[in-house]
């Protein structure tokens, strides 16, 4: 007879293999940051004060010769050192995304350990910038390089001790929702399981049909009801209200991580202007996307918003309004397997003197995201903001390399002075979760050589978008603390500005000032964001030059 109650024996919460492991050193918890003892870093009971002189150089071009002058800027950083409770809302908290992330973070938290043909596993946070990443932080006494965790440099939130919330359009309880993605091992699936079951549904969410593809629609059965668009704002700014008052938050970052959306049409009088695009919310115009709606809700509630997808959800309007309300906002689209490659690449060969004549992307995925962009509206969004990724490195090059006009294949990037780029994306159901990706660059090398690099690779899409989810809510809980004021012309200290480039190295088309360049080298990407931290407790930024090693 089989046995009426069958285990593993590594049942949860029971489970004898819970915490057999030491925790991984990238969930570690580490209390004491870094320590500067300089003229230049003051600590007190409530902040961390520190001198900064931004160096940088104006350039005069005549008659082809250029003329260089060095400059510095003095600025005062002061970063809030008290950590406040942080709860993450997620819009699309069921999906493949957002049930991964609740998964690895109650993993973490209870220091699950699971099987798989490989043998036991230990939660961790490897693939996040904060977390598995370190700075150098100078010379020891034998002159060995000393480096932490980028999370040491300045107080920051732990991944596990986020309150964990938000929306979607499916009412699947989270641990139903992590079934359905397909993520995770069974075994740990099956662990944590209880513990999402915790976290309970999803808070009904907002669905406009002609936003998403239609493919969609059988999964939209959690929704708030009407058609009213000024109600649905309110509905969601209570949401936010009492999911903070509820925990007790002194911080709720809101993420859009739900599918993509189409672009939304920019139209004089509707959304262009904070007062325009609000007006357009209460007649209910139909070029109101619901994740503009979310990023209102949350300008509105002065909490931040991260945009991790590839549509343009800061219409002119939001980002008025962002200033209006000093409200901080941060997008587009998660970077992460195919596109940080491509970037970096691209960077390789440009920076080598290599010309680069085409880029051609091929995807195949399989997930709900691969479903929603079989739709055309859907995919238009993505190839946008995959086809930017080169620009301004590609650009920087642009005195010495004229690409040829490009034809009708491709994606043109700037008319005759950039490399055809092609995106192509195929849902392909069979694939799952796993992003298969084949990248091909074309380049001239010397005297009109050719050369061709074909690379393919194959990820866990989610497994790769998660800790980005992670690093971007962390800085911009972090970014909210920190304030500045420029030497001889502020008296008082003021927040940083609204738009939050500096999260830049995570997202794929990020969202910059009005009217500034985007940056997209990872390697600038990431010396400015290290640079940031160090300067905010009075360190220089990188150097590489490590001259004791090159003079007597």
């Amino acid at each position: 007879m089989s046995p009426t109650n069958v285990s593993s024996g590594y049942n949860t919460p029971e489970s004898q293999l819970e915490g057999v492991l030491p925790v991984h050193p990238t969930a570690a918890r580490r209390p004491n940051y870094i320590n500067v003892q300089s003229e230049n870093t003051l600590y007190d009971d409530q902040y961390i004060t520190s001198k900064f002189f931004n160096r940088g150089s104006t350039v005069t071009v005549n008659d082809g010769q250029f003329t260089v002058v060095p400059k510095a800027e003095e600025y005062q950083f002061r970063t809030k050192r008290a950590v406040g409770k942080t709860g993450l809302m997620m819009i699309g908290i069921g999906g493949n995304n957002g049930s991964t992330l609740c998964a690895t973070i109650l993993a973490n938290r209870h220091n699950i350990t699971w099987h798989t043909k490989e043998g036991v596993q230990q939660p961790n946070y490897i693939g996040s910038l904060l977390r598995a990443s370190t700075v150098s932080l100078g010379t020891d006494t034998n002159g060995k390089e000393v480096h932490v965790p980028v999370s040491d440099v300045l107080p920051m939130v732990h991944p596990n001790d986020l309150v964990l919330g938000g929306w979607d359009i499916s009412s699947a309880s989270l641990d139903k929702a992590m079934e359905r993605a397909q993520v995770l091992d069974y075994d740990l699936q099956r662990q944590v399981a209880p513990h999402m079951a915790l976290l309970g549904k999803p808070l009904p969410s907002i669905y406009y049909p002609d936003f998403i593809a239609a493919n969609q629609e059988a999964r939209a059965d959690n929704l708030i009801p009407g058609a009213d668009k000024q109600a649905h704002l309110d509905h969601i700014r209570a949401d936010i209200r009492k999911f903070k008052e509820d925990n007790g938050l002194d911080r709720v970052v809101v993420f859009w991580t739900a599918n993509t959306e189409r672009y939304s049409d920019i139209i004089p009088g509707v959304n262009d202007t904070a007062d325009n695009l609000l007006k357009a919310i209460k007649e209910s115009h139909s070029e109101v996307s619901p994740s503009t709606l979310f990023a209102v809700a949350a300008i509105l509630e002065n909490q931040p918003f991260v945009n991790g997808a590839p549509q343009n959800t800061f219409v002119p309007g939001a980002i008025d309004l962002a200033e209006r309300h000093k409200s901080f906002i941060g997008g587009d689209d998660l970077k992460s397997g195919q596109t940080k490659l491509k970037s970096v690449l691209a960077e390789f060969l440009v920076n080598a003197g290599i010309k680069p004549l085409s880029i051609a992307s091929y995807n195949h995925l399989g997930n709900n995201d691969g479903r929603n962009l079989s739709a055309e509206r859907q995919f238009k969004s993505k190839e946008i903001s995959k086809s930017s990724v080169v620009d301004d490195m590609v650009n920087a090059n642009r005195l010495l390399f004229k690409a040829p006009e490009v034809g009708e294949k491709g994606i043109a990037i700037g008319k005759g002075e950039h490399p055809d780029h092609i995106v192509v994306i195929k849902y392909v159901p069979a694939v799952g979760d796993s992003k298969r990706a084949i990248d091909e660059y074309y380049s001239e090398i010397f005297c009109g050589g050719r050369s061709t690099i074909n690379i393919f690779n194959e990820c866990e899409d989610s497994l790769l978008a998660t800790p980005l989810i992670l690093d971007l809510t962390i800085l911009t809980e972090l970014l909210t603390r920190v304030e500045y004021r420029k030497v001889g012309q502020q008296e008082d200290f003021a927040p940083l500005y609204s738009v939050l480039s500096l999260l830049s190295y995570m997202l794929k088309a990020p969202l910059v000032k009005p009217g500034t360049d985007v940056v997209n080298s990872l390697n600038r990407q990431r010396n400015a964001l290290e640079s940031f931290l160090k300067a905010c407790v009075g360190l220089e930024g990188n150097s590489d030059l490590l001259l004791e090693t090159r003079i007597w």
